[in-house]
């Protein structure tokens, strides 16, 4: 088995030089953050992630969480590793410094969360839930729900959890029938929810269950929706956990992975009713909700590039030491290692190449996000949250269906032994899948991408983004390096290919909908792959720069012009045949008859 290490140097490129964290902590509110307190943070969280996260994984996936007598126990060392997780503050590294959170940017939090999960994925789950709930409370808790749950949210003490589904309902949340009565100052909760990440365990002292359900008297669909806090246990006057609540874990899931983490069904209400309090306002629940669910697709869009490069470094190291065959056009002599052999070293590079470029795009929604909070300029601000929303659904969407991409190669460089258990890769495989189908599917991504981040924008915030990729690419035709000036006709075509797609669907959305819809996809998939090619382009240009000032470490920067070349020689022409699949594909995929199938 491989031993997870931070990617620390390319974490602090992306950060510093292309993302440009100058410009994050231009912004008053980001003032503090210094690149060597960032370099300080990478460092000791990688530590964390590398000795006390990452020997925990195999465990967790062997033993998986046990439920017994409504208590659901996590597999061995997941309790003090959580617990030193949470001394050491890493829980509220970007949370508010009023309830004594650090207030990192999100783009610093966001390169320490890739190391959890690349660690140990099933364990991060559990904070980065957390975290949602703590995004949510921020912005539409009352004051006194704040007083009351933040503070121990945001230290760790108390978890979080979101409840959407329900069985009847799936992804349908104008199916939601969980119900909401009011009784004095709170509300008695009544239902099951399903797939409740997290919703049972003894690591931290209580959890807190944000809870979609209906009032008597609510509308149908979405929009009688509201949102109920629902503590496991109902808070003491002093902030202890006192008695506890009408609430309990029925089962939880047996999965094709991620055992360490517990999915739970939740019966609320089985009783008396589980005590609960509305938060913001009857029938608006959705809209709170989605908050913590943008928050947790950019979480999990992470997670796709953070499993990706578990997998790359495990199949690294197999292919640096499994010994097979001799080299092309070696008849006899030693026997060589799999990384000498070209088609095993083109799987590697697609891989690194691909993570490389999912990872430029994850930070640069995540620094979009910190513009959109904290940029002096009112309509800065503005123009950076309809950048955040149109990339959360990319960034979900293409990060994790590449994530499952890539931990297939790397079980496929293993040949045979990847498909064994033994040498652990298949777990990165079976870990991945849930990425592309928890909160929202790629379909929903894609829906979401093309109807209102592209549909009823009219491709505004789209066409913003194409020509700042049309201003960047510019600069590479006339670059002085040859490698990087040979970039430029690649990345056009491919930006071209992105415009025409974009114009089709901005065209045909308001005529006809499903067309659009049954190409959604591929346009997701389209954007995905021309932004990370614009990413890549630009970070060949800085590393090039450097290279020519003979600053920094050399050998990193000639491996970022490298990469670059490859994903866009490699990746990039899948452009036009996208845009070739999108503007002139929907009608076959909506010509078959139901019973034609």
């Amino acid at each position: 088995m491989s031993q997870y290490s931070a990617p620390l140097k390319d974490m602090q490129f992306v950060i510093e030089e292309l993302v440009g964290l100058a410009e994050i902590t231009a912004m008053p509110a980001c003032a503090d953050v210094t690149p060597d307190l960032v370099v300080a943070v990478l460092a000791e969280a990688g530590k964390f992630a590398a000795e006390v996260l990452d020997p925990l994984n195999r465990i967790g996936d062997q033993e998986g969480a046990q439920l017994a007598n409504g208590i659901v126990t996590p597999p061995a060392g997941f309790a003090e590793a959580y617990k030193q997780f949470t001394e050491a503050g890493w829980n509220g590294l970007s949370g508010p410094v009023d309830f004594g959170g650090q207030g990192l940017p999100h783009i610093v939090a966001m390169a320490v969360q890739e190391m959890w999960n690349s660690a140990n994925m099933a364990f991060c789950l559990c904070p980065m839930l957390t975290s949602g709930v703590v995004e949510a409370l921020k912005l539409r808790g009352s004051g006194a729900q704040k007083k009351q749950f933040m503070e121990k949210l945001v230290s760790g003490e108390w978890s979080g959890t979101m409840n959407l589904t329900e069985p009847q309902a799936g992804s349908d949340l104008s199916a939601v029938r969980t119900q909401a009565r009011r009784a004095g100052d709170h509300y008695l909760i009544r239902g099951t929810k399903i797939y409740i990440t997290w919703g049972e365990h003894d690591m931290a002292q209580n959890i807190v269950h944000l809870v979609l359900a209906r009032t008597p008297d609510a509308p149908e669909g979405v929009k009688g929706i509201s949102l109920f806090i629902v503590p496991k246990f109902m808070p003491n006057a002093d902030g202890t956990p006192g008695v506890r609540n009408d609430v309990k874990c029925l089962s939880i899931e047996h999965k094709m992975g991620i055992h360490a983490s517990p999915t739970c069904v939740m019966a609320y209400g089985e009783q008396e009713g589980a005590i609960g309090y509305l938060v913001g306002e009857e029938n608006r629940g959705l809209e709170t909700m989605f908050i913590m669910m943008n928050h947790a697709r950019l979480g999990v869009g992470l997670e796709g590039v953070a499993i990706a490069e578990r997998a790359w470094q495990h199949a690294l190291e197999y292919a640096k030491t499994r010994v097979q065959g001799r080299a092309i056009g070696q008849k006899s002599g030693e026997r060589v290692t799999i990384i000498q052999h070209p088609d095993v070293r083109r799987m590697l590079l697609t891989m690194k190449a691909q993570i490389e470029a999912m990872r430029a795009l994850a930070y640069t929604a995540s620094a979009a996000l910190d513009k959109a909070r904290h940029h002096p300029d009112d309509g800065e601000r503005a123009r950076q949250q309809a950048r955040v929303d149109l990339l959360i659904p990319i960034v979900k969407g293409w990060c994790t269906e590449q994530a499952i991409e890539i931990a297939s190669t790397g079980v496929q460089i293993h040949g045979g032994m990847g498909f064994i258990e033994a040498t652990g890769a298949a777990q990165y495989l079976r870990d991945a899948r849930i990425t592309a189908i928890y909160e929202g599917t790629t379909g929903i991504q894609a829906a979401d991408l093309v109807g209102r981040k592209i549909g009823f924008e009219k491709g505004a915030t789209a066409a913003l983004i194409i020509a700042e990729m049309r201003g960047d690419m510019a600069r590479l035709a006339p670059h002085a390096q040859t490698e990087v000036a040979a970039l430029h006709a690649a990345l056009t075509r491919a930006v071209d290919a992105l415009d025409a797609a974009t114009q089709w669907v901005v065209t045909t959305f308001p005529a006809d909908a499903n067309a659009v819809a049954a190409v959604s996809v591929p346009y997701l998939k389209l954007w995905g792959i021309v932004a990370g090619g614009w990413l890549m382009g630009r970070a060949a240009e800085i590393a090039a720069a450097r290279f020519a000032e003979s600053k920094g470490d050399l050998r990193f920067y000639k491996t970022k012009i490298v990469t670059a070349r490859f994903y866009i020689e490699h990746i990039l022409p899948q452009a036009p045949a996208l845009a070739e699949e999108i503007c002139g594909g929907a009608a076959s995929v909506l010509l078959l008859e139901e019973d034609a199938f």
